[in-house]
């Protein structure tokens, strides 16, 4: 090799390792090219998992969609196997809708088709909340019937809304004008033409709604031989006023379809049920002042109907549970049936209930027959009367007392009369007591006074008898004040309420029959019919000359003891007897300033020269003293 060649190859081999050396990178370099493949490496990784991820997702939601659609039909198979031709509309969302007009709020449900919940407009309750009459968490209608050899509960199906006979979907509270017709359709086999309806009608200013329930070809579908229909109505009743009046209370009326007296459960039990067994022709869950009642145009088969307490309260405001089962008679071999009814959701009103002529306002406590009559016919008009002043009620309730005084003012005269001449009588009695001490002359004794009474035209029970007549006309006004409405949150004075107890203080503590709070119009009543007591006590020992402690005893005693009745009661009764008290005061000194006992006294000397007949109590007075006289002797 010469020369030449071994410098050329040295020249390419340093060339070689120059290049090499040369492009070999620097550590920096060497770390970014290793972050860059890294990055390579993860992206690929990313987008391998992602691939694989949205390839399990595909495989997932297949097996969800059948999952899915297997469990829908099973669902539905479980449904159609429960419901049979219903099984549609057992699976639904419930929606409220809510019919106004100018005094009610009515709000129905499409599960069940129902009345949920009702709100007088005109009235709140004694804290000023709006009225509702009772609990919609709990309160449902059913139809029970047996379709297919199922038992069908409407209460668990969903209707359809209508409004005037379309289909609606509009707002949830609809106002009526003059009147509308809204129903719920319950259908059968997904048919349009095969449903059972609820059409409510409701009218302006009504309390009282249409309720007609409306099979359209449904002929199989019903059994064909029902001959009516179970209908189910349940409420828990919310207590509305302050106080629970045990003699106005709430529980289940009802009237028999033939029979014009109203009846009721046992108001002052926790719980009371009855089975009726004839034609009825409505049941109303009946508070104090507000009733809601099922009525048929014709009549129900027969009921079943009961209340009970409930512990503890499921409401803070849970009064008690109401409930009816009635028989509707139904045509189960007719396609189509329309069987009518009406709801009654308003006041216990004599003016409201009267005018629909069904006997509703029977279900007002006002006394029996001949005092239900007084209250009806002359309290309640007399009453409404002087309210259309607009007066306050507390005046009003002064007017009336007035009234029923100067009414009643013959009858007290009457008996202040008697007591006046047995006053003026009394020396003259002395003196027979005297003339006859021994007890073998008793009846001789006895006939002397007769004798004396009835010359001067007195008698011992005159008194008695004015004082029996006025008792009708205190019973009935007990019955009017804690059952009338319009004295409902009435104040007067210091009473905010006219229809409960008026507290001017609440002491914390319960005193065992009086209560918890004093009332000062009961305090007022008590002191008055105390002073009264007393006054005529005293009266009556000057005129009868004699004292009965046990009598007397009995008659302070009672007093006190309708303190504490009256001091949880009506303040309106309390007020009304105060002041009848006040006017006994005033009667009084006017019969004593013009009935003078010596004027009093020459009536009677000249009554005496009058011939006086016999009576046939005399009569027999005289033939047992001679009976007696014969006996004596024969000894």
């Amino acid at each position: 090799m010469n020369k030449n060649s071994v410098i050329g190859i040295i020249l390419i081999l340093g060339v070689l390792v120059g290049w090499s050396v040369w492009m070999t990178p620097s550590k920096e370099e060497m770390a970014r090219q290793q972050h860059v493949r890294d990055s390579i490496r993860l992206v690929q990784k990313a987008n391998y998992i992602a691939d694989s991820i949205a390839r399990a997702q595909a495989a997932t939601a297949d097996v969800e969609d059948t999952a899915s659609i297997q469990s829908a039909e099973d669902k539905m198979l479980a449904l159609r196997n429960e419901y049979g031709v219903f099984a549609t509309a057992a699976d639904g969302e419930e929606s409220r809708f809510t019919l106004e007009n100018d005094v009610l709020k009515v709000t129905l449900s499409t599960l069940g088709g129902c009345v949920k919940r009702v709100q007088l407009k005109d009235y709140v309750t004694w804290d000023s909340l709006p009225l509702v009459g009772f609990d919609d968490s709990t309160a449902y209608f059913n139809l029970a019937f047996f379709s297919e050899n199922r038992n069908i509960n409407t209460a668990k199906l969903f209707f359809v809304p209508y409004l005037n006979g379309q289909p609606y979907s509009g707002n949830e509270t609809i106002e009526v004008g003059d009147s509308l017709v809204f129903s719920m359709r319950l259908f059968a086999e997904d048919n349009p033409s095969k449903y059972l309806e609820y059409r409510y009608k409701m009218r302006r200013g009504e309390y009282m709604l249409d309720f007609d329930i409306v099979t359209h070809d449904f002929k199989n579908v019903i059994s064909s031989n029902s001959s009516y229909i179970n209908a189910q109505w349940y409420a828990d009743i919310l207590q509305q006023e302050k106080a629970v009046d045990r003699y106005n209370g709430s529980t289940v009326y009802y009237k028999f379809d033939k029979d014009d007296d109203v009846e009721s459960l046992k108001e002052m039990e926790a719980a009371d049920e009855e089975s009726l067994r004839q034609r009825i022709k409505w049941i109303s869950f009946k508070q104090r002042f507000f009733s809601y009642a099922i009525i048929a145009k014709d009549n129900f088969n027969a009921a079943s109907i009961g209340m009970k307490t409930l512990t503890p309260k499921p409401n803070p405001r849970y009064l008690k549970t109401m409930y009816a089962e009635m028989e509707i008679p139904y045509n189960g071999l007719s396609s189509d049936n329309e069987l009518n009814m009406s709801l009654y959701f308003g006041p216990n009103s004599l003016k409201v209930m009267d005018k629909y002529g069904i006997g509703l306002e029977k279900v007002i406590p006002l006394g029996g027959w001949f005092v239900s009559w007084i209250n009806r016919y002359i309290v309640v008009n007399v009453f409404a009367w002087l309210g259309s002043y607009g007066w306050n009620y507390g005046i009003v309730i002064l007017i009336l007392t007035v009234i029923i005084k100067i009414c009643l003012m013959p009858i007290a005269y009457k008996s202040y009369l008697s007591s006046a001449k047995m006053r003026v009588l009394k020396p003259e009695v002395d003196a027979l007591n005297e003339k006859y001490p021994k007890q073998e002359d008793a009846m001789k004794k006895q006939r002397a006074v007769m004798d004396l009474y009835k010359k001067a035209g007195a008698s011992p029970t005159a008194g008695c008898l004015p004082m029996l007549l006025q008792l009708p006309i205190l019973w009935a006004i007990f019955r009017f004040f804690p059952s009338s409405i319009e004295l409902r949150q009435q104040p007067f004075l210091w009473a905010d309420d006219l229809s409960t107890y008026d507290s001017v203080l609440d002491l914390g503590f319960n005193i065992p029959f009086y209560g918890d709070h004093v009332s000062l119009f009961t305090l007022l009543m008590t002191a008055a019919t105390i002073v009264y007591t007393y006054i005529n006590n005293k009266t009556m020992a000057a005129a009868q000359g004699q004292s009965m402690p046990g009598m007397k005893l009995m008659m302070y005693a009672m007093p006190i003891l309708f303190l504490g009745i009256f001091n949880n009661y009506s303040a309106g009764l309390s007020y009304y007897y105060f002041l009848v008290n006040i006017f006994t005061f005033f009667q009084m000194y006017l019969f004593k300033i013009f009935l003078d006992d010596n004027k009093l006294r020459a009536q009677i000397e000249k009554a005496r020269l009058k011939p006086v007949k016999k009576s046939n109590f005399q009569k027999k007075l005289e033939e047992m003293q001679r009976k007696q006289q014969e006996q004596l002797k024969r000894r």
